[in-house]
């Protein structure tokens, strides 16, 4: 009975992100058609996008729910929130170095996504405004991975409800303002995608914090250096490596 009312939750919400992404993409078709700045939006969203399948919920999640599940049994709750904590630490602070990069790169990694893209430079600047989302949806990640270790699955499941929510609401109320100040109202989506990024992540605290479970990140160096070797995180290193290849090669050909 409790795996039929888990699937009824998955598949409710599941259900409700298609529907609610069907009227983000007729806003978009609306609002903007098909056109040069859709276009810089498209290849500016599929960068992060793309980034997320491999590494948020690819090879990062393939590799650290198991052991999650595996510590849990193995050591108890206290084992397990040291190894989030240091893998939380870890991960952050590798989003941080990626993000950066990610921003500074812009224009070399849109050019390797979008050559010959005839706004180029708005792509540029919407995908330094997105880059972030793939840090977000890393922690979303691994936040995911607790609450699911702990029967919690309607909270990961609605996660992709509010990025549609959020790009909708975006569509709705900013491109009106952008336009009236002279803004091109085709930035409304990367906001969208933005605070999207960040409703996601700002849900799964409610239910952490219930479990006892919100991960405690290391600022000092310390901190830093005896969570990368956590015997838990090198572990997920090395699991995530042939998982990293697979996704890979499965996400760049299609």
């Amino acid at each position: 009975m409790n795996l039929l009312k888990a699937a009824s939750t998955v598949s409710m919400w599941t259900l409700l992100s298609r529907i609610t992404g069907l009227v983000r993409d007729q806003l978009i078709a609306a609002g903007f058609g098909a056109s040069a700045l859709t276009d810089a939006f498209n290849v500016a969203f599929r960068i992060p996008n793309l980034l997320r399948r491999l590494f948020a919920e690819g090879a990062f999640s393939a590799a650290f729910v198991p052991l999650l599940a595996a510590t849990r049994e193995r050591e108890g709750d206290e084992g397990t929130h040291a190894m989030v904590n240091a893998v939380a630490t870890v991960l952050f602070w590798v989003l941080v170095v990626t993000c950066t990069i990610g921003i500074i790169g812009a224009p070399v990694v849109v050019w390797a996504f979008g050559a010959g893209l005839g706004e180029f430079d708005l792509a540029v600047v919407m995908t330094r405004w997105m880059f972030p989302y793939i840090g977000f949806m890393s922690l979303v990640a691994l936040a995911a991975g607790v609450l699911n270790t702990w029967k919690n699955f309607s909270v990961p499941a609605a996660t992709p409800v509010l990025l549609n929510v959020a790009m909708i609401l975006s569509v709705v109320g900013l491109t009106p303002l952008l336009r009236r100040v002279g803004i091109a109202p085709i930035h409304a989506l990367s906001a969208g995608v933005l605070l999207g990024g960040i409703l996601q992540l700002a849900i799964q605290v409610p239910a952490l914090r219930r479990l006892g479970m919100v991960p405690r990140i290391g600022w000092r160096k310390g901190a830093l250096t005896a969570a990368w070797h956590h015997p838990g995180v090198r572990q997920v290193l090395r699991q995530m490596a042939p998982g990293l290849l697979g996704v890979s090669v499965a996400q760049l050909s299609c």
